[in-house]
């Protein structure tokens, strides 16, 4: 009797137990992630994906005029490393739950502080971020919500909603000056910062993209005080030149010539190939073969830079004797290859 008892009050207990436990089971509506980088500012979106499932969708399942959490289950976040602009307003770096007015035209786009609720039952409109109107737009069927990242460039994106037969679009804009200054300090206060050339590679990045140049001298400078080289007295005389500094700029260039090397003037002549400057590039290297004659490398980017402007005759000229000079058999083949496409041609 009293073992009876004993399983009698196990079984009891289990079935307590098990009625007490919920398994992971697949959700109706699954979740799903999106991401998309904008410079250096990383973007992402957490949701869970409704079906429409033969119902009507927008002022029936989703209500018009009523704040909706903008997918399924807990909150739809959205997450900005850095500041954006969101339909040309301001919203700081963080992750807010994501959320959505419907109306049958003029939708509005909630960024709440609040990204950890279950859905927009609790939502509070104290807790906003940000509000924002934007239009919707017609389009084909699609089953399951869906969000998506559309006509990136290299400082904004369109984020769209896309669900039964409607788009909800919002831009994003990055500041990528800003973002990639702010970066930059970061990362130059860190171990890279004992090095010259994160100092040189954040002074010539500004120069490019015009950035502070004030700011921009000040990391040159800081790079030439760790190591002055070719390459930090080049970026620092750029810099001088673009604030209208032209002499000392002169003059930075023609010690920069003192300490070069090799690598150094085929480096810079291939920078302006880069940028399209094929005349500055052929000075260059022209001058490379002046400081190493014994060099073939120095006489096949030559050649490059001549057959880059046309001047084909010359080209093979300076091909030529990069492979006479030459020793290895994987250069000899491409420059061979190269002289009979000028020779074809």
């Amino acid at each position: 009797m009293l073992r009876f008892i004993s399983i009698l009050f196990f079984v009891t207990f289990l079935i307590n137990s098990s009625s007490a436990q919920q398994l992971t089971v697949p959700q109706p509506s699954q979740k799903a992630s999106v991401t998309q980088t904008i410079g250096l500012t990383d973007i992402s979106i957490i949701y869970h994906r409704p079906g429409v499932k033969e119902r009507e969708v927008w002022g029936s399942l989703v209500p018009y005029d009523a704040v909706w959490r903008a997918g399924a289950n807990e909150n739809t976040t959205i997450s900005f490393s850095d500041e954006v602009m969101i339909e040309g307003k301001v919203l700081p770096a963080g992750t807010y739950g994501l959320h959505m007015i419907p109306t049958q035209n003029e939708w509005t786009v909630i960024f709440s502080k609040n990204n950890w609720s279950w859905g927009s039952f609790f939502y509070d409109e104290k807790e906003d971020a940000l509000r924002v109107k934007v239009n919707t737009v017609s389009a084909e069927h699609q089953e399951w919500l869906n969000y998506s990242f559309d006509n990136p460039s290299p400082n904004s994106v369109e984020i769209i909603m896309h669900w039964q037969k409607l788009k909800v679009p919002f831009k994003v804009e990055v500041d990528n000056q800003n973002v990639v200054a702010e970066h930059f300090k970061k990362e130059l206060n860190s171990a890279d910062g004992f090095f010259w050339q994160p100092w040189n590679q954040a002074a010539t990045y500004a120069f490019q993209n015009n950035l502070d140049v004030n700011e921009a001298l000040n990391w040159a400078d800081r790079s030439i005080n760790i190591n002055k080289n070719f390459q930090n007295l080049w970026t620092k005389a750029n810099l001088l030149e673009k604030k209208g500094n032209t002499a000392e700029a002169e003059k930075l260039r023609s010690d920069a010539w003192t300490v070069s090397t090799e690598a150094d003037i085929n480096t810079l002549g291939y920078q302006y190939l880069g940028s399209n400057q094929v005349d500055k590039a052929i000075e260059t290297f022209k001058k490379n073969v002046e400081n190493y004659p014994e060099s073939w490398n120095v006489y096949d980017s030559l050649g490059e830079g001549y057959m880059i402007k046309g001047e084909k005759k010359l080209a093979k000229e300076y091909y030529q004797k990069a492979y006479d000079m030459v020793k290895d058999d994987t250069n000899k083949k491409r420059i061979t290859n190269i002289l009979k496409g000028l020779a074809s041609n």
